[in-house]
């Protein structure tokens, strides 16, 4: 970090926070500070859905998440269009219709108030854990490269956030997110760009395709039916169908963004915005995580990118073992860079050489061979130690290669984006807290004046517990995975509530809770038993197919509640 990368990166967070405070200071009651007056243009509702999806975890995890298993996990996204066609044709209208303020004040009006508060209260847990993690993914970061206390920056970065939330409510939230997504684009394609300027100069994008698609980073669609293949055609279509409509339809932080919209039309062009333009996005996320993969063909690359395990291994007694396999790492990646160059040549010429393609998958599985015996050491080091490193390969490059300003730019790009999901969540908890919790099951009235400084004081809160659940944090298998895996086990119970009071008007009140109930310890002893228990890559079901199983036992279980109790009071009757 040089001086001109911390005046860009401090100077383009203090922007952020500054200019959302001041431009949109003095709300003048709970429809001000939670719907913004509903004078959000349809623009800037794309901008604000796509950057509160768009976490820090996001730009962290998935270059990462591409270099180490390629392109497949663009699958998970595959639903998402489909899922924007839906909420847009039944949920907004509907939204709209009733006028709430938040999704889950929709459920009370269809069946009733401990049926909203089950669902409310649900939404609260996942969304207070989702909104920790988006402050810790970047804490890690800064963590790593300034050396300062992990809990230290994790509440800079929670009350940089708060600071701006807490003062403009949705307003704030919507006006940032827009620069925030022009920081955070701009970083990701100077990004790419400069990543194949770094490539050998005879070397075409093509030819970057080819080497990745050698090494299987280019497996793009999977159409196996496996259901411990954790991304596929199919569980993406179904699955990530399922988690994005119960994230996009149901998610407060989602629902918030286009419920400021200035018409049903604005809001449903929002939304369709965003899913036109969210795969693409992710596809380029991805594609830019294989091209730091080629990059690492022809430059010296480490046993292990988390730099903390290899400060801790220096000091440790296995430092001479792993130096060693560090030695044979650096052997193997000049044989890396000769048969890469030498492939190039071949492509040059129009001839894929199946024997140099050969010889490359084999130096490849010996460089995975001595990461896992490097995670083997680090684990006889200190078995607490997390060898996982995906979240950390954009990072080392990021410090390594690129040039000054830059670093600042990308670090800048990683914060934002962390801030503009944070910022969406804490809105939204505070929103479904002070609406659907507080104001609901108070007795008595109050004035709007209350009733904003009580959503206020409830942003400040959850900004508050949203800290403390990022300094207990921990990888696991990656970021990610992490967010959408803790989305997977309450988005399928909280989604099948709502199809069915869209869809299903024989359900009633009584039906609809008992089987939500059902449904969500249901999928609880699923995760337990077929997914948590198992080591990564063992499981016995992709997380993916929990968001189906969710919403499907839910929608089920009720008609078959509805029709028991229907039973009974016929029988009763007669």
């Amino acid at each position: 970090m040089q001086l001109f990368d911390w005046v860009i990166l401090i100077f383009t967070l203090l922007f952020i926070v500054i200019y959302g405070a001041w431009k949109t200071k003095g709300s003048k009651n709970v429809e001000d500070f939670i719907l913004g007056n509903n004078e959000t243009p349809w623009h800037v509702v794309g901008l604000s859905v796509m950057a509160t999806q768009a976490s820090a975890i996001t730009f962290l995890s998935t270059p990462g998440q591409a270099y180490h298993d390629g392109m497949g996990f663009v699958q998970f996204y595959f639903g998402l269009p489909i899922a924007m066609v839906v909420i847009c044709v039944t949920f907004i209208p509907l939204y709209h219709k009733y006028k709430v303020y938040t999704a889950y004040e929709y459920l009370e009006k269809r069946f009733d108030l401990k049926t909203r508060s089950l669902a409310a209260i649900l939404f609260l847990f996942q969304r207070g854990l989702g909104t920790g993690l988006t402050i810790y993914a970047p804490a890690i970061i800064l963590s790593a490269i300034l050396g300062w206390n992990l809990t230290y920056m994790n509440i800079v970065i929670g009350v940089l956030v708060i600071i701006y939330t807490f003062s403009g409510g949705t307003k704030a939230v919507n006006v940032t997110q827009k620069q925030q997504m022009f920081v955070i684009m701009s970083g990701m394609f100077i990004t790419f760009f400069l990543i194949l300027h770094y490539l050998p100069n005879d070397m075409t994008f093509t030819s970057a395709l080819h080497i990745a698609g050698a090494n299987d980073k280019m497996n793009i669609v999977n159409f196996s039916f496996d259901p411990e293949e954790k991304y596929t055609f199919w569980s993406g279509i179904t699955g990530g169908f399922f988690l994005a409509l119960a994230y996009f339809g149901t998610d407060q932080s989602q629902v918030g963004r286009y419920l400021s919209g200035r018409s049903v039309r604005e809001s449903q062009m929002g939304l369709i915005m965003n899913g036109l333009l969210k795969v693409p996005m992710q596809f380029f996320i991805l594609l830019t995580g294989v091209m730091v993969f080629v990059f690492f063909q022809f430059n010296p690359v480490p046993l292990n990118f988390n730099p903390n395990n290899k400060a801790m291994i220096e000091k440790s007694a296995y430092k001479g073992e792993y130096n060693a396999l560090e030695n044979k790492l650096d052997d193997l990646s000049e044989d890396k860079k000769v048969i890469n160059l030498l492939y190039i040549d071949q492509l040059n010429q129009d001839y894929d050489n199946p024997i140099l393609r050969k010889e490359l998958v084999a130096l490849s599985n010996k460089e995975k061979d001595l990461r896992d015996r490097a995670k083997d050491i680090i684990l006889k080091a200190d078995s607490n130690s997390e060898t996982n490193d995906k979240d950390y390969v954009f990072f080392h490059f990021i410090l390594n290669y690129l040039p000054k300003g830059l670093i600042g730019l990308l670090l800048a790009v990683i914060i934002s984006a962390a801030m503009s999901s944070t910022a969406s969540g804490l809105n939204a908890l505070a929103s479904t807290t002070a609406i659907d919790i507080y104001k609901r099951n108070l007795k008595e009235e109050k004035s709007e004046r209350h009733y904003l400084y009580a959503t206020k004081f409830f942003t400040l809160l959850w900004g508050i517990i949203a800290i403390l659940f990022a300094c207990i944090g921990t990888l696991f298998e990656n970021l990610i995975q992490l967010v959408n895996i803790i989305g997977s086990i309450f988005y399928g119970t909280v989604l099948g509530i709502f199809l069915v009071g869209f869809y299903i008007k024989q359900v009633q009140s009584k039906a609809i809770f008992y089987s939500a109930v059902v449904s969500q310890i249901t999928i609880f002893i699923i995760y337990y038993y077929a997914i948590y228990i198992y080591p990564s890559g063992e499981e016995k079901l992709g997380y993916l197919w929990l968001n189906f199983i969710g919403a499907m036992l839910t929608i089920v279980i009720s008609l078959l509640l509805q029709w028991t109790i229907f039973r009974k009071q016929k029988a009763i009757l007669a």
